[in-house]
């Protein structure tokens, strides 16, 4: 029959027209390959540059910011350090940080970072109200991030520490693309579904050849009030990540209200209880990354 007759052209035809596409397709590809990445520019004024992350949501990254920011103030008073809140659509900084006001406009037309405690902070939630939702696709993102990295003045800041958002997508990229980063600190909790996350997390930054510095188990433990008894609510398997993961440095910070209560009333547990054990805690963390990074900059 005539279709019979036609059916091998059409088929031969549909072949050709695939191949070709294919062809081209491969060709755009190839051409994509060759550009180049973005190039890495550092933050004018900024030494070191260390996210907090982790693939997870919930597992407290910006509460180990806050009190790892305010840890390295109290141990190295003549460093000036920065926060810098990454998560532009869940801004926790200005509650922990207890900043609520729009940030001033200097003279070469760049933001003012807020201060307090002694550390200079930007975030998302300085710029829109308590009750706006940041209903943004990635390219608006993207700009977003780029104006709290490059429209701040962060001048003379040795050591800024980058709130991320939960996951592995757009933001964490583009950091790991336009800027120097000097490391990565992982927060987890001890769940298995926060660990499988993680390692993900871990692996793109592996991948993206930016240095792990340590790993934070958060809410390790929670203290009977009665008894003091220890109890690992959440498991106990963060080891088993770290050592699988060749991650040296691991340290455990324990579920506590004192620490909950102080970043809901913007005042960090760092600043109220500065001899209690879950800030020596954050401040062997903060005299760990100080030195890591010291020993970096001097090879």
């Amino acid at each position: 029959s005539t279709i019979n007759r036609l059916y091998p052209l059409i088929n031969d035809q549909l072949r050709y027209s695939f191949v070709k596409h294919l062809s081209q397709l491969t060709e755009k590809q190839a051409e994509l390959m060759r550009k180049k990445l973005p190039q890495k520019r550092p933050i004018n004024g900024v030494d070191h540059i260390i996210l907090v992350a982790s693939g997870k949501g919930g597992v407290g990254k910006s509460t180990t910011a806050v009190n790892l920011a305010t840890a390295i103030k109290c141990v190295a008073p003549n460093k000036d350090v920065g926060l810098l809140d990454a998560d532009v659509f869940g801004p926790s900084i200005p509650l922990m940080m207890n900043l609520h006001e729009t940030p001033l406009i200097n003279n070469d037309n760049l933001m003012v970072p807020l201060i307090n405690y002694g550390v200079k902070c930007m975030s998302m939630g300085n710029l829109i109200t308590d009750q706006s939702a940041a209903i943004w696709r990635g390219l608006m993102v993207m700009g977003a991030i780029d104006k709290l990295i490059r429209g701040v003045s962060w001048n003379h800041t040795d050591y800024l520490i980058v709130d991320t958002p939960p996951g592995t997508g757009d933001t964490h990229l583009s950091l790991a693309q336009n800027l120097p980063i000097s490391g990565v600190l992982i927060v987890t909790t001890g769940q298995k579904a926060a660990l499988g996350v993680t390692r993900r997390g871990i692996t793109m930054f592996k991948k993206l050849n930016i240095p792990i510095l340590g790993i934070v188990q958060n809410m390790s433990t929670m203290k009977c009030s009665k008894c003091s008894h220890e109890n690992f609510i959440f498991g106990d398997c963060v080891q088993e990540l770290a050592i699988q993961e060749k991650i040296d440095t691991l340290f455990s910070v324990p579920l506590d209200p004192i620490i909950t209560n102080g970043c809901d009333s913007g005042q960090p547990i760092v600043i109220t209880h500065p001899e209690s054990s879950q800030v020596k805690i954050y401040k062997s963390l903060a005299e760990y990354l100080i030195n890591s990074l010291g020993n970096v900059t001097n090879n």
